[in-house]
């Protein structure tokens, strides 16, 4: 038996190592080995910059809601003028706790980056340390928005106040609603 009498040699289940000439390999498709995304959508790049989360864009979030058509509902729901006072007084509430989140979030950020200066300037990084000066500023610049906008709220002005604003005229559209609606159906 010579070396290359191992390739040509039967299998005991009577296949051959070496493939004839005539075979084929089979096409085996591509799902079979990778996965598609179902949505048809690129994964992202892990590189890209994602946003802090708990930043002032929390804040503007919840400014951002449609507070008018939640009034409107709540009044075809119950439509008492003690439920629109309780709904307005819980609106300020959830103001004045998300105003809170951001606050505490970008103060503790700023005790950690005020670490990461320090550190980063003992070592030398000059670059590292300039980026960290620019999040720290930016940082600085939100949370004087986010009191702005606190101490608006807390003398009914400004965008803070445009939510209870918002919310009163659904609520009172939804009161005017309910009224037509018997109105027209009495005649």
């Amino acid at each position: 038996m010579s070396l290359f009498d191992i390739f040509n040699r039967k299998r005991q289940n009577g296949h051959t190592h070496a493939m004839a000439a005539g075979n084929a390999i089979p096409d085996i498709p591509e799902s079979t080995f990778i996965e598609k995304d179902a949505s048809g959508q690129d994964h992202p790049d892990e590189n890209t910059a994602t946003p802090l989360i708990g930043g002032i864009h929390v804040l503007y979030e919840f400014l951002d809601k449609n507070y008018e058509s939640k009034g409107y509902n709540d009044a075809l729901i119950n439509p008492d003028a003690t439920h629109l006072d309780q709904n307005v007084t819980a609106l300020k509430n959830d103001l004045e706790r998300a105003i809170r989140k951001v606050k505490t979030f970008y103060e503790d950020f700023i005790r950690q980056i005020n670490f990461h200066i320090s550190s980063r300037s003992r070592s030398g990084m000059v670059d590292t340390v300039e980026e960290l000066i620019v999040k720290k500023e930016i940082a600085e610049s939100h949370i004087i928005q986010v009191k702005e906008i606190e101490a608006q709220a807390k003398l009914n002005e400004g965008v803070g106040h445009s939510i209870i604003i918002s919310y009163t005229r659904g609520f009172r559209n939804g009161l005017a609603a309910i009224s037509s609606h018997i109105m027209l159906n009495k005649f």
